[in-house]
């Protein structure tokens, strides 16, 4: 099975990680593209292609970018569900890739040429256009063939209207789900702002239990405002300054 490698990495009584499930993509006119920016045993991102029901997956040691002039490594790991494409989290330590999960971008894309992408993975060249938050335009996937284990790849930008030479990662790296760093993931702090619209994919929205921490939080406040309010009544003849 596809994701049989994905669950036997895993324990998921011990990560939030989505077991494989049954979900899929509710239109296949637009597959779903993802970039998780995971700070594991070394800092990486993790690109995601939605392709035959689950997501093909590439991770990518220096990030993928818009400048054309770069080709970044990019090794073909195993596959992944279509819910983990809206994980964003820690993974606990003890477990298979611990460590801090961005969703750093999302959106759809689309194949180019005839080819249905299974095949175009399998003769080592998959060539699709990208609309994502943070990513756009053309991209091409290339196998290196004859390399150490066989899962070597190159990301590499195209040349058209979306290509900014000299693009840095770095200069991005904040959340799309939660407007969060890396360091405030890790820190499990709550998210800056509430986003729910994505690139062409807005039914594709991670739920976590933030709500239920912020619903208390507010929920704290009447109270406080209410300590503050009494004094006030027994110090109207005071100076404001008081």
């Amino acid at each position: 099975m596809p994701l049989d490698e994905y669950a036997a990495k895993r324990h998921f009584e011990n990560t939030p990680e989505p077991p494989p499930g049954k979900k899929k993509s509710k239109s296949a006119a637009n597959p779903y593209i993802c970039v998780q920016r995971h700070d594991a045993t070394r800092l990486h991102y993790d690109f995601r292609l939605e392709i035959d029901g689950v997501l093909k997956s590439w991770a990518v040691p220096k990030g993928p970018s818009l400048d054309p002039a770069v080709k970044h490594f990019a090794a073909h790991v195993e596959d992944h569900p279509i819910d983990y494409g809206g994980f964003e989290g820690n993974i606990p330590a003890g477990n298979y890739g611990a460590g801090s999960v961005m969703l750093w971008d999302r959106g759809t894309f689309e194949l180019l040429g005839d080819a249905r992408g299974a095949e175009q993975i399998a003769r080592g060249d998959l060539k699709f256009h990208l609309d994502g938050e943070k990513l756009k335009g053309d991209f091409a996937l290339v196998h290196m063939k004859g390399r150490g284990k066989g899962n070597e790849w190159l990301l590499i930008k195209k040349r058209d209207d979306f290509a900014s030479p000299g693009w840095d990662v770095e200069e991005h790296a904040y959340s799309v789900l939660s407007g969060r760093t890396q360091e405030e993931i890790a820190r499990n702090l709550p998210a800056r702002k509430t986003k729910r619209k994505t690139a062409g994919a807005s039914d594709r929205v991670w739920q976590s239990d933030r709500p239920a921490k912020k619903t208390a939080a507010a929920a704290a406040k009447p109270a406080t405002a209410a300590v503050k309010s009494a004094p006030r009544k027994k110090k109207r003849t005071l100076t404001s300054g008081a």
